[in-house]
C-alpha cells in the first residue's frame, strides 16, 4: 500500500508576503502629479501669507514630500511609502549639492565667455601693462604664464615628495615615526592657505633673504598640495591587492622593485587623480600669492626673479578695481582659469591611461 504525500502548494509559502510584494503600485506619472499638486499648494500659501523670496521652493519641496508619501502610504503600504520617501530625500540632497556648482559654472561660462569672445584673441595674448581699469582692453597673457609656471613647479616638487611619503606610510611605515608623519600630514590638511603663504614669506623672503618671486609662490603651493596628494596616494596604494605583492615576492622580486614596477603602476590612475585634485585646489589660491609674489601687470617669464602675475591675483585685482571693464575682465580670467584646470585634468587622465598596466 503506497502512501502519497501531497505536494506543498506555492501559495501557502507566499501568503501575505506575496500580496505585499505584488500589491498595488502608484502609476509612473505619480511623481509629476504630486509635484504639480505641491506647486499649487506652495503658490497658494505664499499668496495668502504674503511670503516672498525663496520660501515657495522650500514649501513646494515639503508639500511634495507630504503629498507623494501620503499617496504612496494609502495605495502601496508603509514599506513602499518609506522607500519612496528615502529615495526622494536622496535625490533631493544630490540636487542641492549639484545646483550651486552648476549655478557658479553657468555664471562663469556665460559672463566670462562674453569677455573672452569679444576681445578674442587679444584677451589671451595681451597684458595689462598701461591699461586703465576704467577702459576695456588688455588681457591675461601674463597671468596665464605665471599660473602655468607656478603650478608646474609646485607639482614637480610636491609629487615625488608626496608619493614617497605615501609609499613609506603604506609599505614601510611602522611604529612612532609613521604615526608622527601621518599626524603632521593630517595637520597640514587643515592649514589655511594664508598661513602657508605667511610661512614661506617669513622663511624664504625675510629669513633667507630671497626676493618675492613665482618660485616662492610655488613653495607655498607645495605645502598645500602635499597633504592632498599623500592621502589620495595612500588610499590608492592600500587598495592594490596584496596578492600582487605576494606573487612578486614569491618570484624573488625585491620589495623596492615590486613597489616601483607593480604597486605604483597599478594605482597610477588614482594617484594622477589625487595630483589633479591638488592642482585644481592650488590653481585658485590667492592669499599665498599676494604674500609671496605680489602682483604684476607686465609679462615676467622668469619665475625666480621679480613679481609675477597669476590668474587668481589677476581676478582679485580686477574685482578690486570695481569698474565695469575690470569686472568683465575678472569674469574672463575666471573662465580661463577653469579651462586651464580642465586641460590639466584631461592631460593627466590621458597620461594615466597611457602608462597604466595593460592586461596580456
Amino acid at each position: 500500500m503506497s502512501v502519497t504525500t501531497p505536494e506543498p502548494t506555492r501559495s501557502t509559502g507566499q501568503g501575505s508576503l506575496g500580496s505585499t510584494l505584488n500589491g498595488r503600485r502608484l502609476p509612473r506619472w505619480a511623481p509629476l502629479a504630486s509635484a504639480a499638486v505641491a506647486l499649487v499648494l506652495a503658490v497658494g500659501v505664499t499668496q495668502v501669507g504674503s511670503i516672498v523670496g525663496l520660501a515657495w521652493p522650500v514649501l513646494w519641496a515639503i508639500f511634495f514630500l507630504v503629498v507623494q508619501t501620503g499617496w504612496s502610504f494609502s495605495t502601496e503600504g508603509r514599506r513602499h511609502a518609506v522607500d519612496r520617501l528615502a529615495t526622494t530625500l536622496i535625490y533631493g540632497c544630490v540636487i542641492l549639492a549639484v545646483a550651486p556648482l552648476l549655478s557658479v559654472l553657468f555664471s562663469v561660462v556665460s559672463r566670462g565667455a562674453a569677455t573672452v569672445l569679444t576681445d578674442f584673441p587679444s584677451f589671451l595674448t595681451e597684458t595689462m601693462r598701461n591699461v586703465s581699469p576704467r577702459k576695456p582692453g588688455g588681457g591675461v597673457a601674463q597671468a596665464i604664464v605665471g599660473t602655468l609656471e607656478q603650478v608646474t613647479i609646485a607639482a614637480l616638487v610636491a609629487m615625488p615628495l608626496s608619493i614617497l611619503a605615501a609609499v613609506y606610510l603604506v609599505e614601510y611605515g611602522r611604529g612612532r615615526l609613521a604615526k608622527t608623519v601621518s599626524f603632521f600630514i593630517d595637520v597640514m590638511t587643515g592649514v589655511p592657505s594664508i598661513v602657508a603663504g605667511l610661512f614661506i614669506y617669513t622663511f624664504w623672503v625675510l629669513t633667507a633673504g630671497f626676493e618675492r618671486s613665482g618660485f616662492a609662490a610655488s613653495l607655498a603651493l607645495v605645502i598645500l598640495m602635499i597633504p592632498v596628494v599623500v592621502r589620495t596616494t595612500e588610499e590608492m596604494l592600500k587598495i592594490v591587492p596584496n596578492d600582487l605583492r605576494e606573487a612578486a615576492y614569491a618570484l624573488g622580486i625585491p620589495k623596492w622593485k615590486t613597489i616601483l614596477r607593480i604597486v605604483i603602476p597599478t594605482a597610477l590612475s588614482g594617484i594622477i587623480t589625487g595630483v589633479m585634485l591638488a592642482v585644481a585646489r592650488v590653481s585658485g589660491e590667492t592669499a599665498p600669492l599676494l604674500l609671496t609674489v605680489v602682483l604684476s601687470q607686465s609679462m615676467n617669464w622668469n619665475p625666480f626673479a621679480g613679481p609675477q602675475a597669476a590668474l587668481p591675483t589677476f581676478v582679485w585685482d580686477q574685482v578690486s578695481s570695481g569698474t565695469d571693464a575690470s569686472i568683465n575682465r575678472a569674469w574672463g580670467g575666471a573662465l580661463v582659469l577653469i579651462i586651464l584646470v580642465v586641460i590639466f585634468y584631461t592631460a593627466a587622465r590621458l597620461l594615466a591611461r597611457l602608462f597604466a598596466p595593460q592586461a596580456h
